[in-house]
């Protein structure tokens, strides 16, 4: 799992690489540390690259989404795969997030 951030228009873009399962969301909740940091701004969740999400994953997810509505930021997430649509579905992601 790799996670690339890059600063853009005042906000920030994470792109996942691999696979977000339980081993890898320890690293991963390393690497979105800048991204907690910055949560009072509007953070893109680049999944285009995102093959597989576990709970662990998802737990990482939320915990961001939490920090940004905190601080008055937004969680964008896009370009998910279908087999990523149907856990965000079946967890009710859809409704929490904004997802494009």
């Amino acid at each position: 799992m790799t996670i690339n951030i890059q600063e853009q228009n005042g906000g920030y873009t994470a792109s996942f690489i691999g696979r977000l399962d339980t081993p890898a969301a320890v690293k991963a909740q390393q690497d979105m540390t800048l991204l907690m940091e910055n949560a009072n701004k509007e953070i893109t969740l680049d999944c285009t690259e995102l093959e597989y999400i576990s709970s662990s994953g998802l737990r990482l997810f939320l915990a961001l989404r939490k920090e940004t509505a905190a601080k008055g930021g937004k969680v964008i997430i896009k370009n998910i795969n279908d087999e990523i649509r149907k856990v965000f579905m079946m967890t009710g992601f859809f409704n929490l997030f904004e997802i494009v």
